[in-house]
């Protein structure tokens, strides 16, 4: 079974960035994998779970923290309450997705131009 855990809240801590979780993340696994949803206008990093697969929204409102994310090269992390966990390999993936979708129609002129003003 899949689900989406959206992203309403982050903030910096200790030197890294936090996403604050709506629910547990108990039993998920970083697949070090982001995707886009050029519907929702929003990045997805992709977990696994024994029961399959678990995708962490994180919409526009959330991107001028990945930019100084990605300007520092901080940690991501996710949370929910006394729960945290290391999105691995945030940083490269988001890179080199970020250089994919510049310029790049595939993903829709509209999600483009967003990544371009916020990138």
């Amino acid at each position: 079974m899949n689900k989406r855990i959206s992203i309403d809240k982050a903030n910096f801590k200790d030197r890294k960035l936090l996403l604050q979780a709506s629910e547990s993340i108990n039993g998920l696994i970083p697949s070090e994998q982001i995707l886009v949803d050029s519907k929702q206008f929003s990045f997805v990093y992709l977990m696994d779970h024994p029961e399959g697969y678990t995708y962490i929204d994180i919409p526009e409102p959330i991107w001028p923290l990945l930019k100084r994310t990605l300007a520092e090269k901080t940690q991501v992390w996710i949370q929910f309450e006394d729960e945290e966990l290391e999105l691995t390999n945030f940083y490269e993936e988001l890179v080199d997705l970020l250089n994919n979708i510049k310029g790049n129609s595939n993903y829709g002129e509209e999600m483009v131009a967003k990544v371009e003003v916020n990138f």
